[in-house]
């Protein structure tokens, strides 16, 4: 019994190491709804009451330190331990009056269990979203890094601990504490890892994906050495019939998960059509299976951590079973039940218990040994595949991260009386200083964008004769597919000039916490039921049939979060040497009705327009899929036309025409847009590189009835606009650069196109209401090129600033014939 009647009166204590399940308390029993202030009651001496109140200020605690933090590059988990150790005995709870009042014992069990089981959701979710088959398709570097990150730390922090065993003589359960709290340095759990990745968005990264995958090797090895003390333990205290019967019905719960539950969710997502909502029984019945286990594997003595996870991983990952469990229960688990286990770690801890500066001083020597040994292991390999530095002690940062099975860990040591109160409040204030520590100087040193600068040109324009045009489509449905095919189509492949083609299937993330970027690997036979990936792989290899032996093609699928979905797109741009990357608009125009898409679609566009290593091209599909053929070759014509402003992107665009012109079915037209204003230099404005490209296509007009140039005059945004509407209807495509330096000297258009998808003119061309019904293709010319600063500003036009600034007239301008450099020489 309690030391006191009053249920108000103990408060919520975590004084003995036993916790919260050691103490107790007299409470009047059905005491659940209040009837209100006004009859009597006190709401606080009533569960649901007492319940809401702590909800409510444990959310608006965290949220206010997590909105502070935030800017200093703290992940949530900080801000919510920060936070219940401020409602906790270190600090508002040190107070007798607030402890007992907002956190007293009864409310505390009731809010306790909700976080066991708010965490027990969450690792089922983590298991959801785990693809296993990582681990079988781990390179030799992964199997390195996972082996290392474990294996190394252990070896150090264990030789650490026993050299402090021996010097300073400590007693048998502090040696077991610290050989406890090796362990525990020598993990890095995939759960964490994840979470952590997803937080700094940098999961579909280089170093993203390898975390991942090292951080389940290193699982293993943790959960293998778990397993092996649990096995030790019950052999000690047990007799052997009862560690033999433990392991039997051990085995039984995984054989169930392994044999009733696996095979059941697969015949689920067989039965779920492509495309189609999961039925609710089935989701229902994951639900059940889950409760099941974890109340038999509590039976039997296994922790709820680990039986939740295994039937999470039964379920596979991903669309339709895995998406649709993640998100009906990501939100209630991730914003309500998960930050109540954090908080309550911070409301156990108590800083006033660490009194022995001696004990801070051996737990974190053990703690800076694992680190230290961690961060060293886990360099080793990617600094010998010749990883950069700051790259490999970026991975190594991450492979050190802290987080909720860290928690789990410290709480369920500290149930058992491994851990007493001094030595949970230090671990637990370690795991807030390594992991706040840890997550600025990730977003510091490791930029995934910083890879994509490219060491050369990757631009048509500068592409050379004969070589191999390698082009990257990015698809995110099959809708997409009939104009991309058709303009490749234009693009003319031939065994003179082949098409590199590399196709990129874009999955928002759903229902995995690991990205995925795979090659596809063609079926023998055709599937019976393919899925979307497969039907528009399907459609461009038929595209590389028919032109047989000029397009060699490579499909691939990436699932990434749409914040970060660019980095796929990149990295892969990257490391196959593309020169064009053609990205779908965000919305599209079929029939003349506009179909809108997702907000994340035009970040992806932007993100890759500002980090792309080469060209990129947006298309805007307007065209009918019912009224035009795939193929050009079903065709008598392609019509093209060029608005050219002048610009590098314009030179970009007007260069993929005169390639397009290869083709005997395609037309080009240019319609060149002279700027002419009362008081302008027309003659400062004209680009060299301009000038050149397009007397290089005039020269080819009259040998060529497919090629036709026209000149307009405009002198403001109207008469652009008009000219732009007055456009003949019949061209099938229109083609335009996204920037234009010379549009800056009208006042309508100013300098807003950096903020927009296709630029000013590819607006009005796309979304204006013209009657022009073609698609439209925005060409951005490679930007980010290593030691040009901006490789789109034309050196004339730099150079014709620099001489008016100083009003110099004693220099003029010679254009270099063998590079893209302008030179001054004196008059």
């Amino acid at each position: 019994m309690s030391n006191s009647n009053n249920s108000t009166s103990a408060p919520f204590s975590i004084s003995n190491g036993a916790g919260m399940g050691s103490a107790f308390v007299c409470e009047v029993v059905g005491r659940v709804n209040s009837k209100g202030i006004w009859l009597g009651d006190d709401p606080l001496s009533f569960s649901v009451p007492l319940l809401l109140l702590q909800l409510s200020i444990i959310s608006i605690f965290t949220r206010f330190i997590y909105v502070f933090l935030k800017p200093f590059g703290q992940p949530s988990i900080v801000s919510q331990i920060i936070g219940g150790v401020v409602l906790g005995p270190s600090v508002l709870g040190h107070n007798l009056n607030f402890a007992e009042k907002m956190f007293p014992l009864k409310g505390g069990l009731v809010l306790e269990t909700m976080s066991v089981f708010g965490f027990m959701l969450f690792i089922f979710l983590i298991g959801v979203k785990t693809d296993p088959s990582i681990l079988f398709r781990a390179g030799k570097r992964v199997v390195v890094i996972g082996t290392l990150a474990f294996c190394i730390p252990y070896g150090i922090a264990g030789l650490v601990k026993m050299n402090l065993c021996e010097s300073y003589s400590l007693n048998k359960n502090n040696c077991k504490l610290l050989e406890r709290l090796v362990v525990l340095q020598s993990l890095t759990s995939f759960p964490v890892v994840a979470t952590f990745l997803a937080e700094l968005n940098i999961l579909n990264s280089e170093i993203g994906r390898l975390a991942t995958s090292s951080a389940m090797i290193c699982d293993l090895f943790f959960w293998f050495t778990m397993s092996l003390t649990y096995v030790k333990e019950m052999a000690v205290a047990r007799s052997t019939k009862i560690s033999i019967e433990s392991f039997i019905s051990v085995a039984c719960l995984f054989g169930v998960i392994a044999f009733g539950v696996r095979p059941a969710a697969l015949w689920a997502v067989r039965n779920t059509p492509e495309g189609k909502p999961v039925k609710e029984i089935y989701t229902t019945v994951a639900l059940i299976a889950l409760m099941g286990c974890v109340f038999m594997g509590e039976i039997v003595g296994l922790d709820p951590l680990i039986s939740s996870f295994l039937v999470g991983l039964a379920i596979p990952d991903g669309p339709p079973l895995g998406a649709a469990l993640v998100e009906r229960l990501d939100c209630f688990v991730s914003v309500l039940l998960t930050p109540i286990f954090f908080t309550l770690c911070g409301l156990k801890t108590n800083v006033y218990t660490i009194q022995k500066w001696h004990t801070v001083g051996i737990t974190q020597l053990i703690v800076l040994a694992g680190f230290c040994a961690k961060l060293i292991g886990t360099m080793i390999p990617p600094l010998f595949c010749r990883m950069p530095f700051r790259d490999a002690f970026s991975l190594g940062l991450i492979m050190n991260s802290r987080g909720i099975v860290e928690l789990i860990l410290l709480n369920d040591w500290r149930t058992r009386n491994v851990l007493n109160d001094e030595s949970f409040a230090i671990m637990v204030v370690s795991v807030v200083t390594v992991t706040g520590a840890i997550s600025p100087l990730v977003k510091a040193l490791y930029d995934p964008s910083r890879r994509f600068l490219a060491y050369k040109r990757r631009t048509i324009q500068h592409h050379g004769r004969n070589q191999e045009l390698r082009m990257l489509a990015c698809i995110h449905s099959q809708e997409n597919v009939h104009t991309v095919v058709t303009l490749l189509s234009a693009t003319n492949p031939s065994k003179q000039d082949p098409v590199g083609l590399f196709v990129l299937h874009l999955i928002k993330l759903a229902g995995r916490a690991s990205s995925l970027l795979i090659p596809h690997i063609p079926h023998d036979k055709p599937p019976e039921n393919p899925t979307q990936s497969e039907k528009i792989f399907s459609a461009f290899e038929t595209f590389q049939h028919v032109n047989c032996g000029n397009v060699a093609l490579n499909c691939y699928k990436g699932i990434s979060p749409s914040r970060t979905m660019h980095n796929d797109v990149c990295s892969l741009a990257l490391e196959e040497r593309i020169t064009f990357i053609i990205m779908p608009f965000h919305t599209q125009t079929i029939d003349n009705k506009t179909i809108e898409s997702s907000h994340s679609y035009r970040h992806l566009n932007m993100n890759v327009l500002d980090k792309a290593p080469c060209s990129v091209g947006i298309l805007v599909d307007r065209s009918n899929p019912k009224k035009s053929s795939l193929l050009l070759e079903e065709t008598l014509s392609y019509k093209i036309i060029v608005l050219f402003f002048g610009g590098a992107d314009d030179r970009e665009a007007l260069a993929y025409g005169r390639r397009m012109l290869k083709h005997p079915c395609v037309s080009v037209s240019v319609l060149h847009f002279k700027i002419s204003l009362p008081n302008m230099e027309t003659t400062a404005r004209i680009h060299v590189y301009d000038a050149k490209i397009l007397d290089e296509f005039r020269f080819n007009l009259f040998p060529n009835a497919r090629i036709s140039y026209e000149e307009k005059v405009v002198t403001d945004r109207k008469g652009i606009i008009d000219v732009i509407e007055a456009i003949d209807e019949s061209y099938d495509l229109v083609m335009v650069g996204k920037q234009h330096e010379n549009l800056q000297v009208l006042s309508e258009f100013g300098t807003g196109s950096e903020d927009k998808e296709l630029g000013e003119i590819g607006e009005i061309v796309a979304t204006g209401n013209s009657k022009l019904r073609a698609s439209v293709l925005v060409v951005q010319q490679q930007k980010r090129v290593w030691g040009m600063r901006n490789p789109v500003e034309n050196p004339y036009e730099r150079y014709i600033s620099i001489i008016r600034n100083k009003k110099q007239n004693d220099f003029c301008v010679i254009p270099s014939q063998k590079s893209n450099e302008n030179f001054l020489i004196p008059q």
